[in-house]
């Protein structure tokens, strides 16, 4: 079923058009989305470069070296466990900030 039910129609002179085009792409969106964000009051931010995305990927990488050693420190019992989550914590904080401020998102499941 359709989350939105109400369609709105507009008319853009061709600076407008343009306009909308360009920020749309700029922000990596569709215009409707674009839209709606803006309705919404969503500060946007041009959609960050290659590196962001590199930088992601490995600090996803990290963390999941991270947890594949300490399930293997905690069945040889070698580890401090709570360190090394504190850690791991401060890691994705790192990550979110990132995403906050390249892309002004926040993943919903890490929202206290």
């Amino acid at each position: 079923m359709r989350t939105r039910t109400h369609k709105k129609q507009f008319w853009f002179n061709d600076v407008e058009e343009n306009a909308l085009k360009e920020k749309s792409s700029l922000a990596g969106m569709n215009e409707s989305d674009f839209i709606r964000c803006l309705v919404l009051g969503y500060e946007l931010k041009a959609k960050p470069d290659i590196e962001f995305y590199k930088s992601i990927r490995l600090f996803r990488s990290i963390s999941n070296n991270l947890n594949q050693i300490a399930v293997k420190a905690h069945s040889l019992k070698f580890i401090d466990e709570l360190s090394y989550k504190e850690e791991v914590d401060k890691m994705d904080k790192l990550i979110d900030d990132l995403k906050l401020k390249y892309l002004n998102y926040i993943p919903s499941n890490r929202i206290n």
